[in-house]
């Protein structure tokens, strides 16, 4: 089940708000669930962007999912290089752009929308 909170939180704030709930920040680990989330934020109108429960680990270079799983299904934007993310200054972590429906990196303290599941 998905559910699209419709405030503008970061991603920490979110994170909490689904957890708070009973629910994680969603982990996007096929093709139909990706279909589903893409439904999901044509339904609404959203933020330019929506988190995912997708996370940056610097140390070991790699994006996996909140909870647990590694990422083997990715929707990375072509014009996207997700190994160029800079680890010096803030975390980055996972966020679908609505307009395109692929997943881009951004600062962890940028605030959008996002989707809960359980």
């Amino acid at each position: 089940k998905l559910v699209l909170i419709r405030e503008n939180k970061t991603w920490t704030e979110a994170l909490r708000h689904c957890r708070n709930n009973d629910m994680d920040l969603v982990s996007v680990d096929s093709e139909q669930m990706q279909r589903w989330v893409k439904m999901s934020i044509m339904k609404a109108n959203v933020s330019d962007h929506v988190w995912l429960g997708l996370r940056h680990s610097c140390i070991l270079g790699i994006w996996f999912w909140v909870n647990g799983q590694t990422v083997c299904y990715d929707q990375w934007a072509p014009d996207y290089d997700k190994d160029l993310d800079e680890c010096d200054t803030t975390v980055r972590s996972g966020a679908i752009r609505t307009r395109d429906n692929q997943w881009i990196s951004r600062p962890e303290t940028d605030r959008y929308n996002f989707i809960c599941s359980k």
